[in-house]
């Protein structure tokens, strides 16, 4: 199912690239048992053309959104669906519930995880790699997409916390930290490169060189930011938007997380 997905993703990114305003249709949710006429089930971010027809059995559910209006279509089964230019319909079974999105999904972000998830398809096709262990430290590398990062180290005991930038001989910031965690309580300048570290008695628990995104780039994460009860979709197509501005190790960390929520979850093309 992960190869099957990964191979239904590129091509289908690319089409997006090239045709912006078109209104295609792809796989924003899936859960249980689904069938596709003449076609494998679908994947997860696969592309769905128009008069194609989906079999759900009574324990599936998927969501399907276009990609020009960011409208979204979730179907429940038991039924058949047909996938229409610009919505989905009842051939038996409930009728989809429909609703508007924010997203109006950007072919920058999905073109963009295209090109990166070339190679690592063609490599996905000739062996699984082993998953690498997450870092525990954050952040260590990319971008973060906040002003005010909550930074994370081995061990729970307590740190000396600081956090340089280049230009200034002093710190920007000193505390003691209670435990593994620190949320800085002051905001950072956004486009600037930082080195943070954490230590006891002269030991290193943890360090990292990041960067903060530029005032526009933050704009416009924090106007997608999902909130707590947010759409699986929406959480989806937010780690593809961590991921496109070089939010790298929080995207990883919010696409592991979906991953543990839906078997078949294409690996996020960029990130380790």
């Amino acid at each position: 199912m992960m190869k099957t997905a990964a191979r239904l993703l590129f091509p289908f990114l690319v089409f997006l690239a090239g045709h912006a305003g078109a209104q295609v249709a792809f796989v924003s949710d899936v859960k249980g048992t689904v069938q596709a006429e003449g076609a494998p089930a679908p994947a997860l971010l696969s592309e769905l053309p128009s008069g194609a027809r989906l079999r759900l059995a009574a324990d599936a559910t998927v969501s399907v959104m276009y990609a020009a209006s960011g409208r979204e279509f979730v179907l429940k089964g038991p039924g058949e669906y047909e996938i229409r230019d610009q919505e989905v319909a009842a051939r038996n079974g409930a009728p989809p519930r429909a609703r508007n999105t924010e997203w109006r999904p950007d072919t920058r972000v999905l073109a963009a995880a295209s090109q990166r998830s070339a190679a690592s398809v063609r490599m996905r096709s000739l062996a699984r790699p082993e998953p690498k262990a997450t870092n525990a430290a954050f952040p260590t590398e990319g971008a973060v997409a906040t002003l005010q990062p909550v930074f994370r180290w081995e061990g729970a005991m307590p740190a000396d916390f600081e956090i340089l930038t280049e230009g200034r001989e002093a710190p920007v910031h000193q505390a003691k930290a209670a435990g593994g965690a620190y949320r800085l309580p002051v905001k950072l300048e956004p486009g600037r490169d930082y080195y943070w570290r954490a230590t006891t008695n002269g030991d290193e628990l943890g360090s990292g060189r990041f960067r903060t995104l530029a005032p526009d780039a933050l704009q416009r994460v924090e106007g997608r930011r999902p909130g707590a009860k947010a759409e699986f979709s929406d959480r989806l197509m937010y780690a593809l938007l961590l991921q496109d501005v070089g939010a790298t190790q929080e995207a990883h960390e919010l696409w592991t997380a979906l991953g543990k929520e839906r078997a078949g979850l294409p690996d996020l093309p960029g990130v380790r």
